[in-house]
């Protein structure tokens, strides 16, 4: 629920609008505009405009935003246009960025709540690792320095506004912590690209998602790659990167045309969990920027769009064969033993754990105890899906993990 303040200015905003006024207007055009003039560049990328502009029809159309929602809305899409545009002046103005290597990066693969944010964050402290913070996804440019990651005004700002969305969703904090030097998912990569789930956590946009879906993956994590290529120009070079989405079920076939050395690490746990997880996650990040979040619609969309990506993700990796750069991770096992399912990922991929590195490890386990942040309770019934159901939609996904 939204906090008293928020509420205020949303009805403030109701009699405004009665008015025949529209406060805050989207407007593709003129978030460019402002994007240009604050880079001094042009972005004219293809994909980035169409995502932009179907978002905003999303937003216009679909999303029923609050005042205050319109308002958070339009300064997340302004700063994206404002980053990527700051971002591609640098790539530009030198060309010899094109050449960083990107050699045999980790990706964290699998259904969303299936322990994905703990194991990224573990395995960052390797610091043979280096994963997108929040901070560099949010405000990248320029390049981050090595000097840059121990303090500076990017991180402070981030900060603030981390604090401040706590501040006003406190239901969030119990859902999905994070900081602004905590490692930060692809979503915030391709977010500037306006191709995104990203946008889809923010408001209810069923357009833009079935765009988004049937989109050039290839062309999406090609500029992944530039965008990592861009930070390591900074100076960061020796580090392999760990980097995380749930949503590259949907492209595994595009991610290792993109990164053909990839290594990836496919998480796993039982929809019956998952699905009500992620849908009470969503409606809370929805609920920020509208008073029409609809949590029964909320777990059908979601109920639909993982079984959908799963059943991708379970078809690629059959056609692909590249089970040798690909291992399995299941919730129970994390769950009972991290640290073994941490050693069996070494193995796999031949890596060498420091001690040093593993007794980091070791300490962020102990002090980030299950439900130190509160607990997130869920149920099928919440969202108002039966388990037959959700059976019958997974049925592909659960065959594979109860073979027999």
């Amino acid at each position: 629920m939204a906090s008293p303040s928020i509420r205020i200015r949303n009805r403030v905003g109701a009699v405004v609008r009665r008015c025949g006024l529209k406060p805050f207007a989207l407007e593709p055009e003129r978030i460019l505009e402002k994007a240009q003039r604050a880079s001094g560049f042009a972005v004219e990328d293809p994909m980035f405009r169409e995502g932009l502009e179907r978002l905003v029809h999303g937003l216009e159309t679909h999303a029923r935003l609050t005042t205050f929602g319109r308002l958070a809305a339009r300064g997340t899409v302004q700063r994206s246009a404002d980053s990527r545009s700051k971002v591609e002046r640098t790539l530009t103005e030198h060309p010899e960025i094109a050449n960083e290597s990107i050699r045999a990066p980790v990706f964290i693969v699998g259904m969303p709540r299936s322990g994905t944010t703990i194991l990224h964050a573990l395995l960052h402290l390797d610091r043979n690792h280096r994963a997108p913070l929040s901070w560099e996804c949010l405000l990248p440019a320029p390049a981050p320095r090595p000097e840059d990651h121990d303090d500076n005004d990017r991180i402070e700002t981030v900060r603030k506004e981390f604090d401040q969305i706590f501040r006003l969703v406190p239901d969030f904090r119990r859902k999905h912590y994070m900081t602004a030097d905590s490692p930060q998912e692809c979503v915030g990569i391709t977010a500037l690209n306006f191709a995104s789930f990203q946008y889809l956590a923010m408001a209810y946009l069923p357009e833009y998602h079935d765009w988004f879906a049937k989109a050039d993956q290839v062309q999406n994590l090609r500029w992944h790659r530039r965008f990592l290529q861009f930070l390591q120009s900074g100076g960061i070079r020796t580090r392999r990167w760990l980097l995380k989405s749930p949503v590259h079920l949907l492209r595994l076939r595009a991610l290792f045309e993109v990164y053909p050395d990839a290594r990836v690490i496919v998480t796993h746990r039982h929809p019956a969990s998952v699905v009500p997880s992620v849908a009470s996650l969503i409606s809370s990040m929805r609920s920020f920027y509208s008073d029409d979040e609809d949590t029964l619609r909320t777990g059908r969309e979601q109920l639909l769009i993982w079984a959908d990506y799963f059943a991708r993700f379970l078809r690629d990796r059959r056609e692909l064969d590249r089970e040798d750069q690909m291992i399995d991770v299941f919730f129970d096992d994390f769950v009972k033993n991290q640290m073994a399912v941490v050693d069996s990922i070494y193995s796999r991929f031949g890596w060498k754990l420091r001690p040093e590195d593993r007794a980091r490890m070791e300490t962020l386990l102990q002090r980030e105890q299950r439900g130190k942040h509160g607990v997130h309770q869920y149920s099928l019934d919440q969202i108002g899906v039966t388990r037959p159901e959700l059976d019958d939609k997974y049925a592909h996904y659960l065959d594979f993990l109860e073979p027999g």
